[in-house]
Formats: C-alpha cells, structure tokens, sequence
C-alpha cells in the first residue's frame, strides 16, 4: 500500500474498544497509534488487543490536543459525524494520514475537529462502536490506496475452481 497512516482515540473511556482498534491498526499495517486525553489500563486493553500491537506498532499517549506531535506532512482526519463531514465512500484519503476517533458517547471534542485537515463520517443510520468505525476507516483506505486490482472473482468462477479441486 502507498503511504501510511496512524490512528487513534481521543477521550477513549472503554479500554476494551482501544484495544480492539489497536489489534485491528496492526492487521492494517498502522504506522503509528495514540490516544488524546486517554489513560487506559494496559492491562485491560491487552484483552482485546491480542495481537499485542504495541510490541510492533508505536503508540503515542497524548495527554491533550496540543502535545500531539504528528510526523511532518501528515494530515490529521476526524472521524466524526457532523453536517460538513465527507462520506466515506466518496473521500480521497491523504498518502500521510492520522485518523482520530471520538469517545463513545461524546464523539470528537470542538477542539480536535477544529484541528483536522478533514472529517468523514461512515453513511451509517446512527453511530457505529469505535472499533468498528475505525476497521472500516482502515479497509477503505486499503481500498482506495492499496495495490489490490480489480476485482475478478465472481461467483462462475468461485465455483469453477472448488469443482477443479475435487
């Protein structure tokens, strides 16, 4: 995939949905996570966080908006749903990006959207769990910049090639 990304959480209050978008940024292959204004319990994290992400990918705890330090170039994206937020679908995403997710029931503080270069919003009915919303983040940027092609499987030839295996 071209590029990188890191991702993270401000005001993050579940440690279990930090470390479920954690394991998930490192199945993604994140550059980088963090959290804003987040003090997890390791140790509570590290349930849903099986991977064990931070022995292979950084993580960044922030105390506030303005101790973060992004790497030079990258684009800091809100997800969020507000009235100007992009769809997802129709977002071009940055080749250097930070996504950052909003706490569970207050979402992104005036302050953090303020910050962003960008914020998107998933087409949803309603809000999606963090972990989820950052898992379709990630895939869709798999998506959009990764080197995948086109798309050649169809159910015709699925079928054909179980049959030719026996």
């Amino acid at each position: 995939m071209r590029g990188y990304f890191g991702i993270g959480a401000e005001h993050l209050s579940k440690p279990m949905n930090l470390g479920a978008v954690l394991r998930t940024a490192h199945a993604f292959g994140a550059a980088f996570t963090f959290t804003v204004g987040a003090a997890p319990k390791l140790r509570d994290v590290y349930r849903s966080d099986t991977s064990r992400s931070g022995d292979h990918v950084p993580y960044y705890q922030w105390e506030a908006i303005q101790d973060m330090a992004l790497p030079r170039g990258c684009q800091l994206i809100g997800i969020e749903i507000t009235e100007d937020a992009f769809d997802l679908p129709t977002f071009r995403h940055p080749l250097s990006a930070a996504y950052v997710l909003g706490a569970e029931k207050e979402g992104l503080s005036a302050a953090m959207l303020e910050r962003c270069a960008a914020v998107v919003k998933i087409p949803t009915r309603f809000s999606l769990n963090v972990g989820l919303a950052g898992a379709l983040v990630m895939y869709d940027r798999l998506l959009s910049l990764g080197s995948r092609g086109e798309r050649v499987e169809t159910i015709h030839t699925a079928r054909a090639r179980r049959v030719s295996r026996g």
